[in-house]
Order: C-alpha cells, then structure tokens, then sequence
C-alpha cells in the first residue's frame, strides 16, 4: 500500500518547483495533517518558460486513494496523480513526490 501525503510531504513540479500543500484541516494526521485532493496545493520557484513563461502555479490532483476518506474526501497517497498547472491552466506535468511519512499508507 502507497504511503499518505502529509503536509510534511515534500513534493516538487517537474521543472523543479516546490509544491506547498495548505490542508484544509489539521483533524487527521499521520505525524502531520493528512492531505486531501481538495487542500490547497501551490508552486512557488517553477522556472519553466519555453518560449513565452508559463510557471506551474498550482496542482490539481486527478487520481487519489480509492477507499480511505477524511472529512468527506478521499486522502492523497504516493500514487496519486497530480497535474502542475500554469496560471492559464494548462497542463505542464505531474507532481513529483521527493518524500514522505513511511508509517501509516491507504489504498
């Protein structure tokens, strides 16, 4: 089973950003807030500008855990996918995750 993403989690865009989760609550924790697709997730330092500079600004996440739920919603895991959007919305890759907490996983 895939390990939880907590706010300790560090993640990153694919051009190097640093993913920032804001979890909208603190009631479920896995040694830090358990995140949910529906948390706040920004990206601060995308250097990806091709030919006119379109950063990754936020995540929206498109596949999370299948069965575990907090407050209503299903929790994020390892696996789950997130996408890396500009400020246009435009796809510009997936969330990298660096790490997390190895204790507590959910399917």
């Amino acid at each position: 089973m895939p390990a939880l993403l907590t706010a300790a989690s560090s993640m990153m865009c694919p051009h190097g950003g640093t993913v920032i989760a804001a979890p909208g609550s603190s009631r479920t924790q896995a040694g830090a807030p358990v995140l949910r697709a529906s948390d706040s997730f920004t990206i601060a330092g995308c250097s990806f500008a091709p030919s006119v500079p379109q950063p990754c600004v936020s995540v929206q996440w498109v596949q999370t855990a299948s069965r575990v739920r907090h407050g209503g919603d299903f929790v994020l895991t390892q696996s789950s996918v997130g996408l890396c959007l500009a400020a246009t919305q435009a796809p510009q890759g997936t969330v990298l995750v660096v790490s997390t907490q190895a204790r507590a996983s959910a399917l």
